[in-house]
């Protein structure tokens, strides 16, 4: 370490009188020494406050500034010797070196940046706002060839497109067309891995998702699946996973998805859809979470129902009832959903045989199935009386969804088991499912989802209640005293935050529970006729109008 000491005194009176061979011996040394002992030599750097003389000598033209640059890469692999570097003022510096043409220089210099704002996102922010970005992609358009700079720029990207601040610079730029250049001359998958890892984080993006696939990513991609797909290496089955995944990320960008549709007649399109019947579960995944993601629109849906793609996902699923691979499950589940959103789906999807293959998974123990097999159902069902009828009158299907609406620990089981139940009744409008859900202990269930802070889900709660004691209120009558309907009425009704809906169909459900003597004694006991006369001046003349009519009711059967 005598010689480090010597060699940075000698640093610090060459560096003020610039004499480049004095400097480049110095240089020499601590180079020497860091590789030696990294930490204790940037110990004593720091100690005899050399860092501050570092930006002046981070000359363009000098041939010493390779070796600084080097020097401040090295020193700042520790993490003590971030701040004071930035302290020094190198950033600045260094970030104009990134201007330069010799390789070396911008090789060390990039090496320098990263190690300083290494796991720094503030100082990453900085880099981005000096505009970092537009300069290195430029560097990688021209030193493609470059092995070293081309790892560095990559090892760059992958840190700065973490930021989200980082998209809109990257957008402005021809990054999509150089990565995908970059990927297409690749032959080691080490090197796609790494051009893979700044992929993903920006193809988040919709704007370059659209730039990505227009640059050929798609077909690079398809490329690797396929010379993937029967591999056995470990490798193998990481890029197939890779390049799938990123498929479907590609795809949830409004434009990038429907540029690959081309009206259901894009080879892509064509391709993904051969996914599905493959005996690899992962081309499978991709294949159904694709057909998801293209159906997200009518005309997509109504024209991919139309040329067979449900027969495909419905033996997919059938495939899966034994094999049981929940992420298989759950991504056909939801492309079927999808697909079941426009209205003349539902009926060639109820013919096709949709709701008996998802009602194999009732057994499922995996929220996440359960969930999307109960907002298949319920997309399924919607209009559809019959189907309605049917499904409410199945047993087990009712007494599964009763508990399921008990599941506290999972939100969205609870709530889509609430909104079925709903449905059925309201979409059915049948007197035997009335009885099926009362028989099943649904009432007081669908009493507590009046009370839900969703808006939609209360209204749907008291329509399907309004219908149940419509079409059986001696036998529904047990269960609403019991699940308090009345006195959540009543606070539906006092409470100034209730949607004119809300008010309404609550009105509606207390003419209709009048009938009933136990609950006509509630109605009577909590004072309803000044709640509802106040809700005659409602600004709302629907709700006003049917507050006149509720007045009435009550004051004639008072």
């Amino acid at each position: 370490m005598d010689n480090l000491s010597e060699a940075l005194e000698k640093l610090k009176l060459a560096s003020t009188d610039s004499a480049t061979d004095s400097v480049e011996s110095c240089l020499d040394c601590l180079l020497k020494a860091l590789a030696k002992n990294n930490t204790e030599a940037s110990m004593k750097i720091q100690e005899m406050g050399v860092l501050p003389l570092l930006p002046t000598l981070l000359n363009p033209q000098s041939s010493c500034t390779p070796k600084v640059a080097n020097i401040i890469a090295e020193v700042a692999k520790n993490e003590f010797m971030r701040s004071p570097c930035v302290e020094a003022g190198l950033i600045p510096p260094l970030i104009q070196l990134l201007n330069s043409t010799d390789q070396e220089v911008l090789l060390q210099t990039g090496r320098a940046l990263g190690n300083i704002c290494y796991d720094s996102h503030s100082l990453q922010a900085q880099l981005i706002n000096m505009g970092v970005i537009p300069t290195l992609v430029k560097l990688l358009g021209i030193h493609s060839h470059n092995t070293a700079l081309t790892e560095m720029c990559l090892i760059a990207f992958g840190n700065l497109a973490e930021l989200e601040s980082s998209k809109e610079q990257f957008a402005s730029t021809n990054i999509a067309e150089e990565l995908v250049r970059l990927f297409q001359k690749q032959t080691e998958h080490e090197k796609k891995e790494m051009i893979f890892e700044v992929l993903a984080p920006l193809a988040e993006n919709d704007v370059i998702k659209l730039q990505l696939v227009e640059a050929g990513l798609v077909e690079c991609l398809l490329e690797v699946v396929a010379q993937t797909v029967d591999g056995e290496r470990e490798e193998d089955i990481a890029q197939l996973k890779t390049a799938s995944d990123l498929m479907v990320l590609l795809l949830l960008g409004d434009e990038s998805m429907q540029k690959l549709f081309e009206g259901g007649k894009g080879s892509v399109f064509q391709r993904v859809l051969s996914w599905i019947p493959s005996h690899n579960h992962q081309l499978q995944l991709a294949g159904a979470l694709a057909i998801a993601n293209f159906a997200r629109n009518d005309g997509n849906c109504i024209h991919m129902v139309d040329t067979g793609i449900v027969q495909k996902l419905l033996e997919l699923l059938d495939r899966h009832v034994e094999e049981g691979n929940v992420t298989v499950q759950h991504a056909a589940l939801s492309a079927l959903r999808n697909l079941a959103i426009p209205v003349v789906n539902k009926s060639k999807m109820l013919s096709a045989g949709v709701a008996d293959v998802v009602l194999k998974f009732l057994q499922s123990e995996m929220p996440p199935v359960q969930f999307k097999l109960l907002g298949t159902l319920r997309m399924l069902i919607d209009t559809q009386a019959e189907a309605a009828d049917q499904l409410g009158t199945n047993g087990k299907l009712v007494e599964r969804l009763v508990e399921w609406c008990e599941a506290k620990d999972h939100a969205g089981v609870m709530g889509e088991s609430n909104r079925l139940l709903s449905a059925l009744i309201r979409h059915s409008k049948s007197k035997e499912v009335v009885r099926t859900v009362i028989q099943g202990g649904g009432v007081k269930h669908l009493v507590t989802m009046a009370t839900s802070e969703h808006m939609i889900m209360q209204n749907e709660a008291l329509v399907a209640l309004g219908l149940i004691a419509g079409l059986d209120l001696v036998a529904a009558e047990k269960d609403f005293v019991g699940a308090s309907l009345v006195s959540v009425l009543h606070k539906l009704l006092s409470d100034e935050r209730s949607a004119p809906e809300i008010k309404y169909n609550s009105m509606i459900l207390i003419c209709a529970v009048m009938g009933s003597e136990p609950l006509h004694k509630e109605v009577q006991s909590l004072a309803f006729i000044d709640v509802v006369s106040k809700l005659r001046a409602h600004e709302n003349k629907t709700v006003s109008h049917q507050a006149s009519l509720t007045e009435q009711r009550l004051t004639a059967q008072s």
